[in-house]
């Protein structure tokens, strides 16, 4: 048992970093301007986006085998990194956020900082739809972690 919580607490870890260098830093402008149109091109950026977010959770997940000497079984890991990375598609393809975030009586929250029609607003502490993106895929890494350490 403590070797499983050991090595959910250190799969956490190691993913909620990854996720973060990975949203941000990794991921290309372009991507995250198109990954919410209704489209093929944006359906197709939402997708470059969650592969390259994924490698940046793999590489993370690697460093730490590697570094620690941590074994992760090869199912757990993809059945942990795809629901990560299933559950990132359909949250960044936005209006499926949005529309959850409608039905749980968030739609305030959601719209929070947002700019305003008609100008270039550039709310620089975030915005309502920022936190529930971060909220719902953090809480996937939690849900990624306890199946890769299961």
């Amino acid at each position: 048992m403590t070797s499983n919580l050991a090595t959910f607490a250190a799969v956490f870890a190691a993913l909620f970093a990854a996720h973060s260098v990975g949203d941000h830093w990794v991921q290309t402008h372009g991507q995250a301007c198109a990954k919410g149109a209704p489209t093929t091109a944006g359906r197709l950026a939402c997708v470059r986006h969650v592969a390259t977010l994924t490698a940046t959770k793999t590489a993370a997940l690697a460093a730490l085998a590697l570094m620690t000497g941590l074994t992760l079984h090869p199912i757990t890991f993809l059945a942990g990194l795809g629901a990560d990375a299933l559950s990132h598609y359909w949250a960044d393809r936005r209006v499926t956020l949005a529309t959850l975030a409608e039905r749980l009586g968030k739609s305030d929250f959601y719209r929070l900082g947002a700019p305003r029609p008609g100008t270039t607003d550039a709310p620089h502490l975030g915005t309502g739809a920022y936190a529930l993106d971060q909220s719902w895929h953090i809480g996937w890494l939690f849900i990624a972690a306890l199946i890769i350490a299961a």
